[in-house]
């Protein structure tokens, strides 16, 4: 019943702090007179595409602008201007926090659509197959490279494994992702420098998917080379420092082998830890890769992202927030039930 009751305290805590996230979204935008100032900005320029139009028609200047500024009224009652922010913006979150994430102001999908919900739903798959596709491959080398180095530690593998690690790790994704284009794409012709897709893109089913594969191999080369190095990284400082333990010192001096003692006094310790960073970086992976996929011209959710910023949309700024935040909870839960299973010292 205890392990039950920790869960649950677990499950409210993490539900807080989501509110918190939203609570503190909505301060953002509304003491800092962000949301007036888009929506304000949204009302000036359709006035002045309305003012292009209503000028061909009404010639009186006076009457011209009492029409205008009527069209203004509405215009800014549509968008809430004429409440304060504390009553707009929370109406929004409320909103979203059951899942109606509303529509974007300046965002279509690929279909046309402004929902929220649709836009995101195209945008996901995406990301999955560059970024958690890549964050997979690169969890598993890197670990498996990491464990190798720790188990070998001060050799000459170990230490090459190192300098890869801090290499890799120092690697700028945006300036790596131009260099595998300049290589691959400029230089040896065999890949496409970005884009889903070719143009035309094939007209069957298996060979559009094998276009968007073709295309996909540089991103995720990209990310795997710069997040693979601290994978190892990681791995090999955890491995290294359960290895140390007394309880692991005891295991060899009763002369248990070496695999029962890698595999039931090291690598048991560091499964917990090991699992809390990878699922932390699949969560983290559906939120996208902004550089990577503004390089490459992928369509995924970090660009989405970068795009609604840019845009000022702050309708689709709550609701990816809302989003990555909901991600990250979940993950934090999986993360808890996870550590349980793992580890039996947890449950006492």
């Amino acid at each position: 019943m205890g392990l039950w009751r920790t869960l649950a305290v677990k499950a409210v805590t993490l539900a807080v702090v989501l509110l918190s996230v939203l609570v503190l979204v909505v301060v953002v935008l509304g003491l800092t007179g962000v949301s007036d100032r888009i929506l304000s900005a949204y009302v000036n320029e359709e006035l002045r595409t309305v003012r292009q139009a209503l000028s061909q028609r009404i010639r009186d200047p006076a009457e011209l602008e009492k029409a205008l500024e009527q069209y203004r009224r509405e215009l800014e009652e549509s968008y809430g201007l004429n409440r304060p922010w504390y009553e707009r913006i929370p109406a929004m979150v409320a909103r979203v926090l059951t899942l109606d994430l509303g529509y974007s102001r300046t965002i279509t999908s690929f279909a046309g659509s402004r929902k929220v919900a649709d836009i995101i739903a195209e945008r996901v798959p995406y990301t999955v197959l560059l970024v958690t596709t890549a964050v997979a491959i690169s969890a598993a080398a890197g670990i498996n490279l990491g464990m190798r180095a720790a188990y070998r530690r001060g050799s000459l593998f170990d230490r090459a494994i190192a300098y890869l690690a801090a290499a890799s790790y120092a690697l700028p994704s945006w300036w790596t992702g131009l260099l595998m284009i300049l290589i691959f794409y400029y230089y040896l012709r065999a890949f496409p420098a970005g884009g889903l897709f070719s143009a035309p893109p094939p007209a069957d089913v298996f060979g559009r998917v094998l276009d968007l594969l073709w295309h996909a191999f540089l991103p995720v080369l990209t990310l795997v080379v710069v997040v693979v190095g601290g994978w190892a990284y990681i791995s090999r400082t955890i491995v290294l420092n359960i290895a140390q333990e007394d309880f692991v010192q005891v295991a060899k001096a009763k002369g248990l082998p070496d695999s029962l003692i890698r595999r039931r006094y090291i690598m048991r310790p560091a499964a917990p830890p090991i699992a809390t960073n990878v699922v932390f970086a699949i969560a983290g992976s559906i939120g996208g890769a902004i550089l990577t996929e503004t390089v490459f011209n992928w369509p995924g959710m970090g660009r989405l992202y970068y795009e609604a910023i840019s845009a000022f949309d702050e309708g689709l700024v709550v609701a990816l927030t809302f989003m990555y935040t909901l991600i990250y909870i979940a993950a934090r839960f999986v993360v808890e039930v996870l550590i349980v299973a793992l580890d039996p010292r947890v449950r006492l």
